[in-house]
């Protein structure tokens, strides 16, 4: 799906990038006198039939004019030459990074599809930006060119399998609990006036125990099987903080009920419900930390 392939060449975009440096290095003529157009464009077309997911293939100038037709696989579009393509990120990004560049994800005019363009700066011998080579590719095949090996990829395949069966069998408990919630609360049918707190309370923490475990189906099922936002913007795993908050809400409130039920039946055992205070203190704090780590190391590595 998009999304999934979006998230993964976000994961593998340096990758990529690295790939088609050596490429272009490795096919193009570089800092060499008398560098002509026909040369480099007879250089990107062989690069073209040596990579079948090439989309296309053109040579801009230091103007970011297009001096070569566009090159497919099985035509010539001869009408693009002339084009002024000055605008676009893979020219003015090759041209100011004077390095070899990739674009985010776009859709191409030629296929409707992703696709992303790598650029690679041609300069003359005295170090001066001569051409622009581009080469289009669509994504999914971008993400192919870095993907994780056979072994690893049936690894992936099994993995999403065991998250699915786990997810699937995690939303039957919280639909158990939720049920059983709502069963623990009408107990007493309409007659509120023999509703007794305690009631309410375990009908509450059953409740919201079922919306922990839902929560966190919801995140394990859109991270490990459908590939989404693994990471939060802070890097954080949003898994994480989702179950602990989760967990830290459902501790708050048995807390509560035992005060309640403490100060009602047996004041001497208060301190243990002061201790369960505590402890979901400490988880909070405990998350804080993790959340502000994590926010750190995203930052150092960025």
């Amino acid at each position: 799906m998009v999304a999934r392939d979006l998230q993964q060449f976000s994961e593998i975009r340096t990758k990529a990038r690295a790939y088609f440096c050596y490429l272009f290095s490795k096919n193009l003529p570089n800092r060499l006198p008398e560098i002509s157009s026909e040369s480099v464009t007879g250089r990107l077309r062989k690069m073209m039939g040596d990579q079948p997911a090439c989309e296309a293939v053109y040579l801009l100038d230091d103007n970011g004019v297009q001096v070569s037709p566009s090159y497919l696989k099985d035509a010539t579009k001869t009408d693009d030459a002339g084009q002024i393509r000055s605008t676009r990120a893979y020219y003015y990004r090759a041209m100011k990074e004077k390095r070899c560049t990739i674009t985010d994800p776009y859709p191409s005019l030629i296929t409707q599809e992703l696709t992303i363009t790598a650029s690679q700066p041609i300069f003359d011998e005295q170090g001066a930006v001569k051409f622009v080579a581009c080469l289009d590719m669509p994504l999914m095949a971008v993400v192919k060119l870095t993907h994780p090996t056979a072994g690893a990829s049936l690894f992936g395949r099994v993995s999403k399998l065991a998250y699915s069966l786990f997810s699937v069998a995690l939303a039957m408990v919280a639909l158990l609990l939720f049920v059983k919630g709502i069963e623990s609360f009408l107990s007493h049918g309409f007659d509120y006036k023999s509703l007794e707190i305690k009631t309410i309370f375990e009908s509450t923490i059953l409740l919201t125990l079922s919306l922990a475990i839902f929560d966190l189906v919801k995140t394990i099922f859109e991270e490990e099987v459908m590939g989404l936002h693994r990471r939060s913007h802070s890097g954080a795993n949003r898994t994480m903080i989702k179950f602990m908050g989760s967990i830290i809400i459902a501790l708050s409130i048995e807390a509560l009920m035992l005060v309640f039920k403490f100060a009602i039946t047996d004041p001497d055992k208060l301190e243990h419900a002061v201790y369960l205070i505590g402890g979901v203190a400490i988880l909070t704090i405990t998350l804080a930390v993790y959340i502000k780590l994590t926010k750190q190391t995203q930052g150092d590595v960025d």
